[in-house]
């Protein structure tokens, strides 16, 4: 979150910044309840004070009147404190729901839009593939390889759930060593992560855990969720820690399953692989220095073009617009890369979806997760946070099936991925019987 005297001493630069994101929020109020609360908090500290004299005073010799007058006078600043107390906590309360509420500022060259269609492209990798053929979406051409079976997922687990079967088992896991091997190169500690968090990390992180706005599945009665990524799990790590300023920056990736409700997710290009309930992802974390934070968000939006480069996907990258950050990010890039299937009227050759993204968080998640590190100056200032996508695997496996397509239905593999795949094709299976005689519903 934002730090309450900075949004009373930048009020009409917040307040515009919350417009330029196309969301709701009171900064008006959080100045309110700020002043309030340094009011109310100077009032319980003088009624300590009286406690503490009273308390002093009682020591002292005393005539029986005296004592009484004190214990009297005792009595009613108990109370007082008690009341002071309590609306302290009141005001407090209110101050965190209404400061949670407030985005994070955005970078100044930030592009100012309401939708996707206004980020910026920044950058353009590779030539799209001139097919001889008209080329297949990942879902026909998974269903007629047998690598992909939608629709028992949806029988089995409801919709937007999916198996992976045979060669699509083995492109996964490669996909995961391969973007693994190249984050140990750029030397980031690697984690498998738990998919489980409390309520308060993702609240930390920026999530919301409950209500219909929510993109998470919460676990009832047990204060957790499942997690919808490993940003998650790799930002709580060191909640409620003050880091050695010499450590910094710490670059970790964690590998985690990723579940999302994805409430709302729907349309033509929402369909197969590139938007689900559940899928897997590497993810990049960082902790550093304020000073740090701007040149590492570029240094991992190269990493997620050297893994995109590595695999031959077309793909270019935006600079995301003001309405299309997430509440934390100051600046967001997207990698999208190139899919032939969602070739329409308005884009006959196939159009961008999004693969990874890249946010720098400043220390807007450090504020509400506490996390410090120790500076020179003997004070404890709040580190800079980032995040970004090393590869999510549904979408990666949507781009190499679509745009490694041959005319007789096969996949080719990408070179990169062949050594841990153990095989260079995936082609038509050979005729064999059906293991289902017919179907049987009751």
């Amino acid at each position: 979150m934002l730090d309450y005297r900075f949004i009373k001493e930048n009020l009409e630069a917040v307040k515009q910044n919350i417009v330029n994101r196309n969301m709701n929020a009171d900064a008006d109020l959080v100045v309110r309840l700020f002043d309030e609360r340094t009011s109310l908090a100077t009032k319980l500290q003088e009624l300590q004070q009286k406690r503490n004299a009273n308390a002093a005073a009682m020591k002292q010799k005393l005539t029986p009147e005296e004592r009484q007058k004190y214990i009297d006078e005792g009595k009613q600043i108990k109370e007082a404190v008690a009341t002071a107390e309590k609306e302290l906590s009141e005001c407090e309360a209110k101050l965190d729901e209404a400061g949670r509420q407030i985005p994070n500022m955005a970078h100044p060259e930030t592009p100012i839009g309401k939708l996707d269609t206004e980020n910026l492209e920044v950058k353009k990798v590779g030539t799209p593939r001139k097919f001889g053929f008209k080329p297949k979406d990942h879902v026909q051409l998974g269903e007629e390889l047998d690598i992909i079976d939608f629709e028992r997922g949806t029988k089995v687990s409801g919709p937007k759930f999916y198996y992976l079967k045979n060669e699509a088992v083995f492109l996964e896991e490669a996909l995961i060593m391969y973007a693994l091997n190249i984050l140990r190169k750029h030397g980031f500690t690697p984690f498998i992560t738990p998919d489980v968090a409390k309520e308060d990390i993702l609240k930390g992180i920026g999530f919301n855990p409950r209500g219909n706005e929510s993109n998470v599945y919460a676990i009832e009665e047990e204060g957790t969720c499942l997690v919808a990524t490993a940003e998650i799990t790799l930002g709580g790590f060191h909640s409620g820690e003050i880091l050695a300023k010499e450590a910094l920056p710490l670059y970790y990736c964690g590998l985690s399953h990723c579940f999302r409700r994805e409430a709302g997710g729907a349309g033509q290009f929402s369909k197969g692989l590139y938007r689900v309930h559940q899928f897997d992802k590497v993810e990049m974390f960082v902790y550093c220095l304020p000073e740090q934070s701007d040149e590492i968000h570029e240094k991992l939006r190269l990493i997620e073009e050297e893994i995109f480069e590595g695999l031959g996907i077309p793909f270019h990258v935006v600079d995301t617009c003001t309405g299309d950050l997430g509440a934390p990010a100051y600046r967001k890039w997207d990698l999208e890369a190139w899919m032939p299937g969602r070739a329409n009227e308005e884009h006959p050759d196939g159009d961008y979806g999004e693969v990874t993204s890249t946010s720098n968080c400043t220390d807007f998640q450090a504020r509400r997760l506490n996390v410090k590190f120790h500076d020179d100056d003997g004070k404890n200032k709040y580190v800079h946070m980032l995040n970004g996508t090393a590869i999510a695997v549904g979408r990666a496996m949507l781009a190499i099936i679509e745009n490694y397509q041959n005319e007789d239905g096969s996949i080719t593999i990408p070179e990169v991925l062949r050594p841990m795949c153990g095989f260079d094709k995936i082609g038509p299976k050979t005729a064999k019987k059906d293991v289902v005689y017919h179907s049987s519903k009751k």
